[in-house]
């Protein structure tokens, strides 16, 4: 999970994602005005309940995801927690490759006046995103493709 900053005609948004690391899926998303834990913690309880508990959850070190609201979700649903140590972006490198993606396939094409606007056309790209964006790393697959066709892990010897 990580947030961004979405610049608009006057000002600017917060976008907070959480994506599969291995489909690259975006599971689900939120923008605010304000960059506040809320925002993370509620993008996590939707994909916790839309999705599963995931063993591992993975973030930056960022005071949304350090606060207690937001690791108090993640102990009580038993998923262990990864923090990427500072000035780590490979760590997060998924997500970065997402942010680079929005930024330069939709964000700053448009001048969006307002948060509104901002949300709904963020939401298009997304789905577009997950549904019908194929991906080299991926075989050309698009995330929703990649998510829902998983194959298992072949059983190790």
């Amino acid at each position: 999970m990580d947030i961004t900053y979405v610049p608009m005609a006057r000002g600017f948004v917060y976008l907070a994602v959480v994506i599969d690391w291995f489909s690259r899926k975006v599971l689900s998303w939120r923008v605010s005005i304000t960059m506040e834990a809320d925002i993370c913690v509620e993008a996590l309880e939707e994909a916790l309940a839309r999705h599963g508990r995931p063993e591992i959850f993975n973030t930056d070190q960022g005071a949304q995801f350090t606060s207690h609201a937001f690791t108090s979700v993640l102990l009580k649903a038993g998923v262990a927690i990864s923090m990427d140590g500072k000035g780590a972006w490979r760590d997060n490198i998924f997500v970065e490759r997402l942010w680079r993606s929005i930024k330069y396939e939709e964000i700053y094409l448009r001048a969006y006046d307002t948060v509104s606007t901002a949300r709904a056309s963020i939401s298009r790209y997304l789905t577009f995103y997950n549904d019908r964006r194929p991906h080299s790393s991926l075989d050309r697959r698009t995330p929703n493709q990649a998510y829902f066709n998983r194959q298992p892990h072949p059983a190790a010897a």
